[in-house]
């Protein structure tokens, strides 16, 4: 049985995700997305760039074939006393006592680091260091650099004190071992297990979590055919399993549950907000938030001219490149939307001024917008770029968010409560079909690189798109809070 790194990795992430990879059909997964492709290059320049200012000196491992050979010249280097080995390979093999099956555990740490104390190759050991894309010590990359610290205590005779992340921007973490080498232990066990008894883990849809992942689609069907209960929106792994204990295993049964039972283990408010979201979902139709504040509180102005707003963003390069306007004068029943394109990054500042003179313009409009992102992004270049704190503060009291709007006052029946999500229940639908925010990401990258101004188009689409659908939602939701009846979809 093999249990490599990138393995463990996943079982940590997602038990499902390590059972398919190693089990499952490989034509069910789906093609790989532009943004995982950014992401992996994004990956491999930050580490060339640890390498670069921290490690100059790191000697790299030659790409020997198969990995045991690359074992074998790990370890001759870290006998020479190397300083610090690029791409090595910690390999130990062991036996299941049960089974009699024979284990390999196979590491490759970014960095083997010397330091100074005793181990088997005389006053020296190494210290591994994991390179991690995040910005952040996550629970997962904390496990994979103690799996590797694990496999050092058998290859140099010595466990290290500690072993090192490095993070974005060169943040440098030390992970505790006494924390972390017992749970390592239990996740090496739980997973050899899961893998020898074949025991495929239970579907679960986590959106964050498996929007990038290439089993997506798969486990998606799977959860779609057994009306999944992952698939309410609310429903978190926790919360799942409080369900499960009371019998709830079904949209239906969740519908039709008693929400005083379901409060005693997860609170009344939160059971309450559950079956109504399941009854919404049952029933194909939009309800009144439980508790939701009465009209008088809900202030969703209307005007004779009103702004729809979205913006699209490179984070890799801090640079929100597009701040799309959707002009909508009702008194005249014309529309028309206004991009603020930077076709190059140091342009930005160059719209924000054009995007502030083009809203001063309209001083008494509403701006609607679907997220707190926009109005934390106006006062992000306002404040790079020096605008006066009473235009600030004019944008900002002209804002309304429609995703708090929503999410204070309407269940919607459906899976997410994305802007996508609600805008195609509602019967919209954007121009190019399966495009998100991500691969506009992609496209702005690929339009720096190559000039094809058909991106640029595609993304102008896309972004256009976001605000007529927040227009459509917007008149939605102020019809349905004046009579919900009248504004269900059947």
């Amino acid at each position: 049985m093999l249990l490599t790194d990138a393995l463990l990795l996943d079982y940590k992430r997602c038990q499902r995700r390590a059972f398919l990879n190693r089990y499952g059909d490989p034509s069910q997964q789906d093609p790989e997305r532009d943004f995982f492709i950014k992401l992996r290059q994004e990956s491999q320049n930050h580490i060339a760039k640890v390498l670069s200012e921290l490690y100059p000196h790191a000697q790299r491992l030659p790409d020997i074939f198969p990995w045991k050979e690359r074992a074998e010249a790990t370890e001759t280097l870290m006998a020479q006393g190397v300083e610090c080995i690029h791409k090595g390979v910690l390999f130990h093999e062991t036996q299941d006592f049960l089974t009699q099956e024979t284990i390999t555990l196979v590491g490759k740490p970014h960095l083997l680091v010397k330091s100074i104390g005793q181990s088997k190759f005389g006053n020296w050991m190494y210290i591994p260091i994991s390179i991690q894309l995040g910005r952040r010590p996550k629970p997962e990359y904390k496990i994979l650099a103690a799996y590797y610290a694990y496999l050092l205590d058998f290859i140099q005779g010595t466990l290290p004190p500690n072993a090192q992340l490095i993070l974005r921007p060169l943040k440098t973490y030390e992970v505790e071992l006494e924390i972390w080498m017992p749970k390592v232990l239990d996740a090496i066990t739980e997973c050899l297990q899961m893998l020898h008894q074949r025991q495929e883990p239970e579907v679960f849809i986590s959106r964050q979590r498996c929007s990038l992942c290439h089993w997506y689609t798969h486990c998606y069907t799977l959860a779609q055919s057994q009306q999944h209960l992952s698939l309410v929106p609310g429903v978190t792994p926790s919360r799942y399993e409080s369900l499960q204990t009371l019998g709830v295993d079904s949209v239906a049964s969740l519908a039709n549950t008693s929400v005083l039972h379901v409060g005693e283990l997860i609170g009344l408010e939160v059971a309450t907000q559950l079956q109504q979201q399941a009854q919404s979902i049952l029933e194909n139709r939009a309800i009144r938030r439980a508790n939701s504040p009465p009209n008088k509180q809900i202030i969703i102005p209307t005007a004779s001219i009103e702004l729809y707003f979205d913006i699209e963003a490179e984070p890799e390069l801090n640079v929100d490149y597009l701040l799309g306007i959707l002009l909508v004068n009702r008194q005249e029943n014309t529309q028309q939307f206004y991009p603020f394109l930077a076709e190059q990054p140091e342009e930005e500042k160059s719209i924000w001024l054009s995007f502030v003179t083009f809203m001063n313009h309209y001083p008494e409009a509403p701006i609607f917008h679907y997220s707190e992102y926009e109005v934390e992004t106006i006062k992000r270049l306002a404040n790079l770029y020096g605008t006066p704190q009473k235009q600030l503060e004019n944008l900002l009291s002209r804002c309304t968010d429609l995703h708090k709007q929503v999410i204070n006052s309407v269940t919607f029946p459906v899976e997410s409560y994305s802007l996508k999500s609600l805008a195609n229940w509602l019967g919209f639908q954007w121009r190019d079909a399966g495009i998100s925010g991500d691969q506009c990401v992609c496209w702005y990258d690929q339009w720096l690189t190559t000039g094809d101004r058909s991106l640029l188009d595609a993304i102008l689409r896309y972004n256009e798109d976001d605000c007529w659908a927040t227009f459509h939602l917007k008149n939605w939701l102020v019809q349905f809070l004046l009579n919900p009846l009248s504004s269900e979809l059947t």
